[in-house]
């Protein structure tokens, strides 16, 4: 049991500890954006202006299930030099400051460029916590599952609305930490809200029919403090991405642009207050 206890990773203490009323915000920025100097002074400031899970994008070549904005970050974060171990050193420079539950998100690529073990064993040394890829379902997962587990790494599966109920239930039995609950079917981007909260809320009804062992967070369409709590209003917290990285392209390399992306993820968390 005490060893049990032990193994409770950051992801799962948060969700555990949390105010039942209170929705969890997850942002998601790509490693080296918009410079290779700025994603831990980013990470460290999303924290303290309300962020409590931080997805870090690897970037890749081909982001098939991305958007413009974020094909766009992946981009200049790749012509900016970064690399797989320079997102593990930005890690571990976050973790001499910071205990918040970090995520690599990105494809298998890379992963298996790097070597399935020796990636989810630099993870862990580094203090990740927890890994999402989209384009490793749970059939084709046993490439990573079983390294991740060996390391203490979360594995995070995602649920759409084209998701069937019994395709519901099973990413629920292989996920751990939360599931992904993609409000829409398509590629990453902000969208009207209205657009969004039509076809999720039935989308999230049967979500949480068949999603029951996890913590649900929803992702893809947000853009403001309102469209979170429409979306997110039965599950327990949002992810925001494109609209985040859509506020640093507006406003980078002006002298204020890390305070207004603050303002912004501020705002995203607790309204005009």
């Amino acid at each position: 049991m005490n060893r049990m206890i032990a193994q409770q990773s950051r992801i799962q203490s948060l969700f555990k500890n949390r105010d039942s009323d209170k929705k969890i915000m997850s942002l998601f920025i790509t490693a080296g954006y918009p410079d290779l100097e700025s994603t831990v002074d980013l990470v460290l400031g999303f924290e303290k202006n309300g962020a409590e899970i931080i997805e870090i994008g690897m970037p890749f070549s081909d982001p098939l299930a991305d958007g413009p904005t974020i094909q766009y970050s992946n981009n200049v974060a790749i012509e900016n030099g970064i690399t797989m171990n320079k997102i593990f050193e930005m890690v571990s420079e976050i973790r001499k400051q910071s205990e918040i539950p970090i995520i690599l998100m990105g494809y298998i690529n890379p992963v298996l460029r790097y070597g399935a073990e020796a990636f989810c064993k630099k993870a862990e040394e580094s203090g990740v916590d927890g890994l999402i890829i989209p384009d490793a379902p749970i059939e084709e997962s046993s490439i990573i599952s079983d390294h991740a587990k060996k390391h203490k790494l979360d594995l995070i599966f995602l649920v759409a609305p084209n998701s069937t109920d019994s395709r519901m239930k099973q990413v629920d039995e292989h996920s751990s930490g939360f599931v992904y609950c993609v409000s829409v079917t398509g590629v990453t981007g902000a969208r009207s809200g209205e657009e969004v909260a039509k076809s999720v809320e039935r989308f999230i009804s049967r979500v949480n029919q068949h999603v029951t062992k996890n913590p649900k967070l929803v992702g893809f369409g947000i853009k403001s403090h309102e469209d979170a709590e429409i979306i997110a209003k039965e599950v327990d917290g949002f992810i925001v991405g494109s609209a985040l990285i859509d506020s640093i392209k507006k406003d980078y390399p002006n002298k204020d642009w890390k305070q207004n992306v603050f303002s912004f993820v501020k705002q995203l968390k607790y309204g005009n207050i």
